[in-house]
């Protein structure tokens, strides 16, 4: 049976979809101001398992991924100072550009490096400034139920109106004050009650983005947008929310009230949040110059001389911890990372062409990954099988069908060259091993060995793969 551990119940269920075999996901994308950092990444791979898991075991997914392009206004400043900012119009302005050029620019560079790392395409990825009017709807309908209220051109969600208002994250409404200080939410001097959110707010005059609507011109509140697209594409109850523990409160925990409020339905039937991503051991932060994105990594020199790594390596870095467990990010965890998937790819160079797989290794890996998406231990698997006996052909049937999970692309990459690995095997090196294969096929194997230990003087190792020899660099 398939287990997730939803966090609104905090256990562990059995997962029922709503119409099997359909599944609908909807993941909180980013927002698209500056290129996405490797933190982010941690929590869309996690998505990107959790619908490869699915997909494996035969239910047809449907994929929901936003582009918030407006409204996730960020707090600059503290106390009397603080002010909200909207990151996509002062990008613009900073780079003397409008916020569409902008936006458009960074969901390019988002996309691309999802295809760098193997992250399947999203069934759609709707931007929040095509579905204004899908918010102004929902807006109006939360005002008729009156669980919402207009004040100054500005829309909130009365959170008192709707009970269940805590019920993600804990948070009762007699801790707000001090929540909302936490997570740096300014109180604004229009409001009922400090806990109530935005639903729409008032525009200034000079500014870039705005739109019309019943309570004058604006733009949408950011809780609002997830909302009114996940319900657009999936309906007003669907199977699976996926976002950074860093979202539950207070962004998923108000798409919850202004959802059922709308709707009067159960919004989510499992909620699954990825853990926190630490550089070294600590937050990540750009005062501190530990942020890094996926280019970053790429153009990465180490110390030992390695230039860059493979964006897969940090996929491969991903599933050695568990997708709700803290992943502390170093470089020399990645190195380790990218000299492992090579081994992987190395090794399966050599195989037979796959054949039946080994159903034992292939039941231990469904058990693994439906067992609340327990990639460490799928992962485990793999290497189990690697080193088993198991004729090289039935490994690489297994190893096929694992990586409609993994996404490693080892059928690809069989056939290209390996990351950081010299193939252009020096002349003299070549004569001797073919020197030394005539000895092989002689069956002396006292000078077969006296060779390798030259080969191995030169810089070259050479490893034995049935009537093949391969060669790598030490």
């Amino acid at each position: 049976m398939l287990k997730l551990y939803n966090t609104f119940s905090r256990k562990i269920e059995d997962f029922k979809p709503i119409n099997p075999p359909h599944v609908g996901i909807y993941t909180c994308g980013p927002t698209v101001y500056r290129e996405v950092h490797i933190g982010n990444f941690r929590t869309y791979l996690m998505a990107d398992f959790l619908r490869r898991m699915l997909e494996y075991n035969g239910f047809k997914v449907t994929h929901i991924k936003n582009i918030t392009d407006v409204g996730h206004m960020r707090q600059v400043g503290q106390g009397h100072h603080a002010q909200n900012i909207d990151p996509i119009i002062k990008e613009a302005m900073d780079q003397g550009k409008t916020p569409l050029e902008i936006a458009q620019y960074y969901t390019s560079l988002f996309l691309e490096d999802e295809k760098k790392l193997n992250i399947l395409k999203a069934n759609v990825y709707p931007k929040a400034t095509e579905h204004i009017n899908e918010m102004i709807e929902m807006i109006k309908l939360l005002l008729k139920k009156e669980i919402a209220y207009e004040s100054d051109g500005n829309i909130y969600f009365d959170v008192k109106k709707f009970k269940d208002y805590g019920m993600l994250s804990g948070n009762t409404l007699d801790k707000m004050d001090n929540l909302l200080e936490a997570v740096r939410i300014s109180v604004e001097t229009d409001k009922k009650d400090s806990a109530d959110f935005a639903l729409w707010k008032k525009a200034e005059k000079d500014r870039l983005m705005k739109w019309d609507s019943p309570w004058g011109s604006g733009f949408p509140g950011w809780h609002i947008e997830c909302s009114a697209m996940s319900i657009k594409y999936l309906g007003k109850t669907f199977d699976i929310h996926t976002g950074g523990e860093d979202l539950i409160f207070p962004h998923h925990e108000d798409e919850i009230a202004q959802s059922e409020g709308a709707s009067g339905k159960k919004f989510v039937n499992y909620w699954l949040h990825g853990g926190y991503l630490l550089v070294d051991g600590e937050k990540m932060s750009r005062s501190k110059g530990n942020v890094y994105t996926i280019s970053e990594i790429e153009k990465r020199v180490m110390p030992g001389g390695r230039q860059g790594f493979d964006a897969l390596a940090f996929r491969y870095l991903t599933m050695m911890t568990h997708y709700k467990s803290k992943m502390n990010f170093t470089f020399e965890a990645l190195e380790g990372a990218q000299t492992a998937l090579n081994r992987l790819k190395e090794t399966m160079v050599a195989w037979e062409k796959p054949r039946i797989g080994c159903a034992e290794y292939e039941q231990r890996f469904l058990d693994a990954i439906n067992n609340d998406l327990n990639m460490p231990e799928a992962l485990s698997i793999v290497w189990e099988l690697v080193r088993s006996d198991y004729p090289t052909s039935a490994k690489a049937e297994s190893l096929f069908k694992f990586d409609k999970v993994l996404g490693l692309d080892l059928a690809k990459n069989q056939k290209s060259k390996i990351k950081n690995q010299k193939l252009e095997i020096p002349e003299k090196v070549t004569k001797l091993i073919k020197e030394r294969d005539k000895f092989r096929r002689q069956k002396n194997f006292d000078m077969a060995d006296k060779l390798r230990n030259k080969i191995k003087e030169i810089g070259y190792d050479v490893e034995d793969k049935g009537n093949k020899s391969v060669v790598k660099k030490v």
